[in-house]
């Protein structure tokens, strides 16, 4: 069976990078560990406070973060981090040739019901070393990641990984504390019957993706005439994570809900990073528009529009935008 570690090897990635990951991916068995214990670890309910997004953090959204972030700046290939949890980057080791941005904890609303939740990352390169790392070197569009990838923390916690042009799926070992291969090349089938988006928010959708939504919903007795299914995580690692297993769309679409958001996820360390990983399964990832991954970033958290997955419906989703836009312009 073929480890991290093996694989690390066998594709020949760069130490830093080899050992950025490692650190995450060993954080991830603790959050891991905690999760397995739930209530019995305290680690269940509110911790309290808002992050700067003004969301409620959960207890194991402080201590995810916090136990990443200081494994992170013990790692002398890190020159600095920016999380969802926290206001700027913060700076670690001026020598570091890195730079690591996360998710600690993607759906942390489902903490208490005991469903899926994770962690997502993505690694950028650092170039000025010697000097303290900003948010302005986090500024950098998706196509720079050097590696990308999320955990999943559900009946067995998962890896996937992209470091190539390939992406590929572990499992961890809870005997060995292991991750093994399972998977070395996952494809997306780029035709699907299934959906997944929160349909409350219907009212607040731009035209266009109400009509997609209603012309899946009429099924064969529609313009589509075929039946699509709905499914529904509340956790972006999840309903990402059954695409790379299955193939089908996610998406969380512009809407007018809040007028200061253009989308709910954020760019830097949700859509690029899952962006990466479904483009290089095969798949597609746009903002209903453009590449997610052209995006030139603004702020380390920046709200983004996400349609992702199969790419023959992502590029329908695309079509039925620019029809609107046109008949609009």
């Amino acid at each position: 069976m073929t480890t991290l570690t093996d694989y690390l090897n066998h594709v020949s990635c760069d130490a830093a990078l080899s050992e950025v990951i490692t650190t995450v991916t060993d954080v991830g068995k603790t959050i891991a560990q905690l999760l397995r214990k739930g209530a019995l670890a305290d680690i269940l309910g509110e911790a309290g406070n808002q992050n700067v997004q003004g969301e409620d953090q959960k207890k194991l959204d402080v201590l995810a973060n916090d136990l990443l972030l200081d494994a992170l700046a013990q790692n002398s290939h890190c020159a600095g981090v920016a999380s969802e949890e926290l206001d700027h980057a913060t700076p670690a080791n001026v020598d570091g040739s890195l730079l690591v941005l996360f998710d600690p904890l993607d759906g942390s609303s489902n903490i208490d019901i005991n469903m899926a939740v994770g962690t997502i990352f993505s690694i950028l390169p650092y170039n000025r070393q010697g000097q303290a790392s900003k948010d302005q070197d986090f500024l950098q569009p998706g196509t720079k990641q050097l590696a990308a990838g999320y955990l999943l923390y559900g009946t067995s916690t998962m890896l996937a990984l992209t470091i190539t042009d390939t992406v590929v799926m572990f499992s961890l070992d809870p005997d060995t504390g292991d991750y093994i291969v399972v998977e070395e090349q996952v494809q997306i089938d780029a035709d699907t019957s299934e959906y997944s988006i929160n349909s409350s928010n219907y009212r607040y959708w731009r035209a266009p993706m109400q009509q997609y939504i209603d012309e899946l919903i009429a099924g064969e007795a529609g313009v589509r005439e075929r039946d699509f299914n709905t499914r529904w995580v509340a956790a972006m690692v999840g309903d990402v994570h059954r695409i790379l297993c299955r193939g089908g769309l996610f998406t969380y679409p512009f809407d007018t809900k809040y007028a200061n958001k253009a989308g709910k996820l954020r760019l830097m360390y949700e859509a690029n990073p899952m962006s990466l990983l479904i483009e290089r399964a095969g798949g597609s990832a746009t903002d209903a528009v453009n590449r997610i991954l052209d995006i030139e970033p603004t702020d380390i958290h920046q709200r983004v529009p996400v349609v992702l997955g199969s790419k023959n419906e992502v590029n329908y989703v695309r079509e039925l935008h620019l029809q609107h836009a046109n008949k609009q312009g």
